[in-house]
């Protein structure tokens, strides 16, 4: 019985061997297994070429789009300057059919409110002025004792039949333009600008000038170094 026992317990303790046959590699195993790594690789080479084309055309677009937008830019662009160069051309026009009506407006207001003095005429206008000197300045006063300053030089133009404008501004564009450099006695000196004037004066010499000046000094001889003149102008 022992030994049977033994027996049995050698039996149980042998491990039990499987041997698992692989299959053998045939040839057409192995072409099988090529051509799959060919495909396989070809499919990637397939993907990275797509990859790329996509990416080129991506690029191609974007640079498209680009320059599109440049385009556009450009357009505006030279669209603006048309426009720009349109209206300076415009207002250059204008300016021009301005002056050319100034210069026609100064030139009608000459030959027709401005008519040809008599021989010593420079002498009476002075003369008249002198007679003047302490008046008082009113605005739009026209005299015998009070003046403003255009009034005065009107009045005394007037002695000798040179019929002048009432206001500053449209005596400024009466007669012809004179240098200050080449003022004469009698040549009427305004300030601020031609036609838009603000004050007229009358020069009697020796650099001076006489004019209606303002409330506190009334009618009065001045020195033109003391408040230079903006332009003169000559009528006589």
């Amino acid at each position: 019985m022992a030994a049977a026992g033994a027996s049995a317990s050698a039996n149980a303790a042998e491990p039990v061997t499987q041997t698992i046959e692989l299959p053998t590699l045939t040839a057409d195993m192995s072409a099988a297994v090529a051509q799959s790594a060919a495909a396989t690789q070809q499919a990637a080479a397939n993907y990275e070429l797509r990859a790329e084309r996509d990416a080129a055309a991506a690029k191609a677009a974007a640079e498209a789009k680009k320059d599109l937008a440049e385009a556009k830019k450009k357009a505006e662009a030279k669209k603006k300057a048309a426009e720009a160069a349109r209206k300076a051309a415009a207002e250059r026009a204008e300016r021009s059919a301005e002056r050319a009506t100034l210069s026609a407006s100064a030139s009608a207001s000459t030959s027709t409110s401005v008519s040809a003095p008599a021989s010593g005429s420079v002498a009476t206008v002075i003369a008249f002025l002198k007679a003047q000197v302490g008046d008082a300045y009113v605005m739009g006063a026209t005299g015998p004792n009070a003046w403003d300053c255009s009034s005065l030089v009107q009045a005394a133009y007037k002695q000798v039949g040179v019929d002048l404008p009432r206001v500053s501004q449209d005596q400024s564009m009466a007669g012809t333009d004179v240098p200050l450099s080449s003022v004469q006695v009698g040549d009427i000196l305004y300030w601020g600008g031609k036609g838009s004037a603000y004050h007229v004066g009358v020069y009697i010499g020796n650099g001076q000038y006489l004019d209606a000046a303002n409330p506190s000094k009334g009618v009065v001889i001045q020195d033109l170094s003391g408040y230079p003149a903006s332009g003169a102008v000559r009528v006589l």
